[in-house]
Parts: C-alpha cells; structure tokens; sequence
C-alpha cells in the first residue's frame, strides 16, 4: 500500500506542488447567512400556508396534519433540491379532487404509498429530462382541468359551509344540495360568510391604512377572526382536531387492481409535474430582472418535486406540487433566494409541534368557505375569455366536463384527444378562393396550406387569365413542400407569359418578390437597421450606397427615394383604407407619447401601433418645460393643451431611453460658458439633475437593480421629474382632477430592445419590466391555487 501512495517524505515536490510557495493561503469558509428580505418573505409565506393547509386537508379527507407534513416536505425538501429557487412547494387545490378519489377508494394509507410512487416517477421522468415536454400541454387543457377541479372543490365544500358533510361524487353533491339547504345550520353558515367576507373584502381595503393592512394575507386573517369569533360567542359546531403526532398514520402498502393503482400514480404524476413545471415558468417571469436569482432548472425541479412526493408519502402526507399563491407571495415579498422557501418549513414544523392547541380552535366550516373561494377562483372567466379568443373553448368545455364527469385522469385524456383533433381539422380545413378587382385577380387562401389543398389551389390558379395581374394571399403558419412547389411553378409559369404574379402573407406581407427587384437582397426585416442595400456589382466593403469608397457620404436622397417608391408600392395599398377613413372622421388618438428625439427611438415599433393611435411628440431629452419658463418656445405646452383639451387623450406618456445624448450633455455642461440654443433648451432638465443628486431621496431604480451608471440614474430620474412638470399644466391638472387622464413613465433600453414601466408602488421610483405587468396571466394559469 505504501508503494501505492506515496508520502509526503517520498515525494517533496508533490506536496509543494499542492501548494505553491506564492499562491495566497486558502480562504476561510463563509459562515451560512441568511438575508433578511428571506428572512421576512418566509414568514409571509408560512402565514398563508398554515391556513390553506389546514384546509386542502379537510377537503380532501385527509387527516388535517397530512397538509402541514405536505406543507414542511414541500418547504425544506423541495425547496433544497427542486431547480427554482423561488418556487415553494405543498399541498395544491389542483390535487384535492384526486387525493379525495384515492383516499376513497384505497384508504389513507395506501394513498401515501401512491403518492411514494408518484415520487419515483418523477425521479424517473426528471432523469431522463423529459421536463419541457410537460410544457407542449395545450394551455385550454391546463385550464379546463383547472376550472373542473375547481368546480369540483367548491360543490363539495359547500356541504361543510352548510353544516353538513359531503358525498364522494360531483352528481351525488349536487343531488343532496336541496336537503342540505333545508337542514342548514346557522352556527356554521355565519363563520363561512364572515370568512368570504373577510377573504374578499380585506385586499380591497381603501386609504394608506388598508395599504398597510393588506400586507397581512387575506386567508390568515378572515380564518383567525372567525376563530377568535366563534370561541367568543361560545358557538357550538366542529373544529379542527389534530390528533397526537403518535397516531399519526403512515404509508402502508396499496392494495387493489394493478391497473387503478398505475392510473392512480400516472394521475398524481401528471398533475403534480404539469402544475409545478408551469409554476417556475411563471416564478421566472415574476422574478425576471432580479439581480442573484437564477432561471429555473426544469428538470432538476422536477427531481426536487419528486424527492419531495417521496417523503411526504412516506411521512403520510398529502402530494406535493409547486403552488402559484405562496410563490408569488414569496417573490413579491422580496425573497432572494430558496431560504425563504425552505425557512417556511421549518415554521410549519415549528406550528405542528408548538401551535396545535391554537390550531384546534378553527372551526371546519371556516376552512371550508377558505377552501371553497379557491375553487370558485380556479374557474377563471380571464381563461375562458381566452381560449375563446384562440377557438380553443371546445378542448376546455370537454376538459372541464371530462374532470368533473369521469375525474381528473380521464377528464385530460378527453382533452388531449379533442385537442388533436381540432389541431387535424384546422390542419385539413383550407379555404380558397377566386375573385377580381380593378382588373387584379385575388386567390386567397385560408388556412393551412397542404398537399390535401393542392388540387384545389392548381384549380384556383388556373382561373386566373395568362398576362394578367394576380396575387395569392395566404393567411396561414404552414405551408409544406408539395403546395410551395405548385405555388412556384405557377409563378414562373405566369411571369414568364407575359403576367404579374405577387405573393404576399398575412396582412399583405410579402413573403416573394421577383428576383429583379432593384438588385436589393435585403429581407423584410432590414428597414429597421441602420443599413444600405448592397450593390450586387459591388466587391469591396467600402463601395456601398451613399459611399464614394473613399469614406466621404454621396447624398442620399436617392434613398429616401427608394424608400418612398417601396411605401407606394407595398405599404400605401394596405393603409389607403385606414388612412381615408382618418382623413373623413379625424384623428382621434387615445394617448400623447412625448419622448426623445433620439433616432433609435421608433414609437410605432416599441409601442406596436398604427396611423391615429398616438399624439408624439418629440424633442431633445423628452423634457416638459414647467408652465412660464417657455421663453418663447411654446410648442411642448402647446401640444400638451391641444392633446388634452381638444384630442381629449385619455393618458400620457413620458418615454426616456438609456444612452441619452441630452442627459449625458446635460451631466457635462459647466456653469456660464456660450448660451447655446441646445443650452437653453437643456435648462429645463436642471431639476432632474438636482434631483438626481440629491442624496436624501431614494433613487431611481431599474426592475430591482441599481442603475448602471450616472446616466442611467439621471434618464430615469427625468422621466419622474417630468411626469410632475406635466402636473403642474393647468389642462393636464384639470383633467387629473376629473379622473379624466392618466399618466405613465416609461424607459426604453435600447441595447437590450426592453421596455419599462413606472410603477410608483409605495412611493417608490421602480421601472419594472413590460413583462411584469403580463406574468399575472400565468399565474393565472395556476388557477390562484393554494
């Protein structure tokens, strides 16, 4: 053995060698520190879970300390080895209705063993990094599952919320509902309606006061008030009892056909992995811009979820899933990183084992109405509006129907497959047509473009008469091999007797053009660089349009030619109609845009709008001249008196931009010097400069982090500073005054191609990412599940 491993007296050199005589000495390790806006996030966190726990237990049968061993293993066991940091993990809403089943069917304990095996499958499905592939599911099936959980849960709740008890079945539910109205008890329906009351009434609370009163959740104070209500008056009806920790029951081996015990744990699996992949997709969007938080690992979140499924069966505790209220509650409270979420188990450990003679003073029909109001909130009418919008209400009706029917299991089969099957009709489904007008003949295409069209595109085509105009419209995302030949062929065929043949795409985009246009290889896209189309003669790089070759600039007036003829040709044909019917009626713009003059800003593509949408105005460093400080140059207070009091805008917009010639003038200019006009004009951006210099007030601040430079901090200070120089305008304070107007910062950052909105939340100068705004539509998605 010693021949094998050397001593450090038989080899000297590798012990120098392992530490170089000028190598600075090993750093000591960092002591584990935990980060106060953690610290605080855990607690919020645990506050709404404790409740919601509780609660997703009592309805799905469950021994009540099943939830909070579901909610401490989601929390510390999830939270250490699941790849988004963010994410907290417990028992879900979106699992009640499948545990309920499983708990009838096979008993407690043979559901936690079910729940082991789910866990496994997802070690299995997270090994083999499949994570992404939960993320194909069609967004109407994930919602139909929802609403039909959610419609489930609350039928069932309403039972207790009554002062009864609930069968196993949707139908049986709705059966008893008559004879549980006329035997109703009072003592239980009063804590149910003052827990609603309070859990929709407490985050509309008005005034300073109910800002700061909101900060408590809603679920922790309308169970805690019906509590503290109910042992005061000395009501009568059932609370919660969690029994001694010593009886609790644990996995035990499921017993029953193999085929139901496999569709059961193919079941938790789906909807455990499906609801918690989409989770850190919407954590990430929520979190996105934070400085020190990382993107979410899917497939080591799906590891972590099924280590966590693995132990809270084995503990006897419910599934565990990522669930959208605690997550978004952990991320807007501030939390950094998955301290927070793993500090929050802890806290629920701490109240198993310390709070149960409080826990036990809850009634059941206030948990219940808690329970209730999340189902009622899982069928989201934002979500059927949508699939409605994307023809998609068909796979979320049988969806729906399908998990309240039949179960969650085959309720998401019955969608899948009627989701394949719209997919193959609208794949198939291709309308075309033949018209003429003005001497142009018009085949349009609706739909996808397939080899099953092509017999009716050639037949189409071949009405159109040889040396005649002609255009194919097609308004479609596909089109293969065998119809892209046809229509080419055609083309050729057309052109080349004598005709004109133009093929253009949704909305008239051109997606071909004859190959002697101009000689330009440019694609539709380049309009938007700063560039110049190639001579196709050209060899050298130097010898471009508008370059002698010699690095002086020939005019280029020819390009704004080129530029104009390019407008009439393909632009001019498809807004001719919109532009006269502006030209009748007027321009009626919803809101005044005043921004930077600067030439990267483009307001119609940052802002995606069209001829009448904006009021712009533009001038050098977006700057509002304070009423009486114009100096003769009345032209800004005179577009803002115009917007306000004859276009009547319903808002305004001041947009500031990173990398702003006029601040960065503005940073440099030393007192006394020349009046230049650009001097002048820039005086009017001395407040901002005070202002941002100003170390008593907080800064400006950039979706969570620092601004990068003084530049930076003095463009987003401006834009505040500006938005009060537009209050102090007697036509804008009027309108203010009447709830009339509205009016917004914003910041583009144009390296990054990113735009941000000022919030203003608390006081705070906070521009926050455009994304921010639409990540609620996600959470959503997750049904504002608990």
């Amino acid at each position: 053995m010693s021949a094998c491993v050397p001593t450090r007296a038989e080899d000297p050199t590798r012990a120098k060698s392992a530490h170089p005589p000028h190598s600075p000495p090993p750093s000591p390790r960092r002591p584990f520190r935990i980060a106060g806006a953690d610290l605080s996030a855990s607690l919020a966190v645990f506050l709404i879970a404790l409740p919601l726990s509780l609660g997703i237990a009592l309805a799905t049968g469950a021994p009540l300390q099943a939830g909070l061993v579901a909610a401490a293993v989601g929390g510390l066991v999830a939270g250490r080895l699941g790849g988004s940091p963010l994410q907290v993990s417990g028992p879900a809403a979106g699992l009640t209705v499948v545990t309920a089943e499983l708990i009838h069917h096979y008993g407690w304990r043979a559901t936690c063993a079910i729940t082991v095996l789910a866990g496994l499958a997802q070690l299995g499905l997270g090994c083999l990094r499949v994570a992404r592939t939960a993320l194909a599911v069609s967004p109407a099936i994930v919602h139909g599952m929802l609403a039909g959980i959610g419609m489930t849960i609350a039928v069932a709740q309403l039972h207790i919320v009554l002062g009864g008890t609930p069968q196993s079945a949707v139908l049986d539910n709705l059966r008893a509902l008559p004879a549980q109205l006329a035997a109703l008890r009072p003592a239980a329906v009063s804590m149910s309606v003052l827990t609603l009351a309070l859990l929709f009434a407490w985050p509309r609370l008005p005034g300073r006061a109910g800002r700061a009163l909101r900060r408590v959740p809603a679920a922790l104070v309308a169970v805690a008030v019906a509590t503290a209500t109910a042992s005061v008056a000395g009501l009568s009806l059932p609370k919660v009892d969690l029994p001694s920790w010593r009886s609790h029951a644990l996995a035990g081996m499921p017993e029953g056909p193999v085929l139901g015990l496999v569709a059961a744990v193919l079941t938790i699996t789906l909807v455990c992995s499906v609801q918690s992949l989409l989770g850190a997709v919407a954590v990430d969007k929520l979190a996105a811009g934070r400085p020190g938080v990382a993107r979410s690992d899917l497939n080591r979140e799906l590891l972590g979820q099924g280590a966590a499924n693995i132990v809270s069966g084995a503990l006897g505790g419910l599934p565990v899933a990522g669930v959208a209220v605690r997550s978004s509650a952990n991320v807007q409270a501030g939390a950094v990183s998955r301290n927070s979420t793993m500090l929050h188990g802890v806290w629920v450990v701490v109240a198993a084992l310390l709070m149960v003679p409080v826990l036990e003073l809850i009634p059941l029909a206030s948990l219940a109405a808690l329970v209730m109001a999340v189902g009622i909130q899982m069928v989201s009418l934002h979500h059927i509006r949508t699939v409605t919008r994307h023809r998609e209400v068909l796979v979320y009706a049988v969806t729906t129907l399908g998990v309240v029917l039949l179960g969650v299991l085959e309720g998401v089969i019955l969608g899948i497959a009627v989701a394949v099957g719209v997919s193959m009709h609208r794949l198939a489904r291709t309308r075309i047509t033949h018209d003429e007008r003005g001497g142009v003949h018009y085949v349009q295409v609706r739909g996808q473009l397939t080899f099953l069209a092509v017999p009716r595109l050639s037949r189409a085509l071949h009405l159109v008469p040889q040396g005649t105009a002609a255009v194919v419209e097609l308004d479609g995302s596909f089109m293969d091999h065998a119809a892209f030949e046809t229509l080419q062929d055609w083309q050729k065929t057309h052109t080349a007797q004598g005709g004109a043949a133009e093929i253009t795409g949704r909305a008239g985009t051109r997606i071909a053009e004859p190959t002697d246009v101009s000689g330009c290889r440019c694609g539709p896209w380049t309009p938007w660089r700063n560039h110049h189309c190639e001579d196709p003669e050209s060899k050298e790089p130097g010898d471009r349009q508008g370059d002698d070759g010699d690095g002086s600039a020939r005019p280029s007036g020819h390009q704004l030619a080129r530029g104009i003829s390019a407008f009439q040709r393909h632009t001019a044909p498809l807004v001719r109609g919109e532009l006269a019917r502006l030209a009748r009626e007027g321009q009626q713009p919803a809101q005044l845009f005043l921004t930077c003059a600067d030439s990267r800003l483009v307001t119609s593509m940052i802002t995606s709008s069209g001829p009448g949408d904006l009021f712009v105005v533009r001038n050098v460093g977006n700057l509002v001249p304070l009423p009486g400080e114009e100096s003769g140059d009345d032209s800004v207070a005179a577009a803002i008196e115009y917007a306000v009091d004859v276009l009547k805008v319903r808002s305004i917009t001041v947009c500031g931009h990173s990398g702003c010639g006029a601040m960065q003038a503005l940073l440099n200019t030393e007192p006394g010097g020349t009046r230049t006009p650009l001097k002048r004009w820039l005086r009017h951006g001395r407040p901002s400069l005070e202002r941002a210099s100003d170390m008593g007030r907080p800064g400006a601040r950039l979706a969570g982090r620092a601004p990068a430079d003084a530049v930076e901090q003095l463009c987003l200070t401006n834009v505040v500073q500006q938005l009060e120089h537009l209050r102090a305008h007697e036509s804008v304070a009027r309108a203010l005054s009447k709830g009339a107007l509205e009016l917004h910062g914003m910041y583009f950052h144009v390296g990054e191609a990113q735009a941000y909105l000022l919030t203003g939340a608390d006081g705070a100068e906070v521009f926050e990412h455009v994304g921010a705004f639409e990540n609620v539509s996600l959470m959503e998605d997750l049904h504002r599940s608990a």
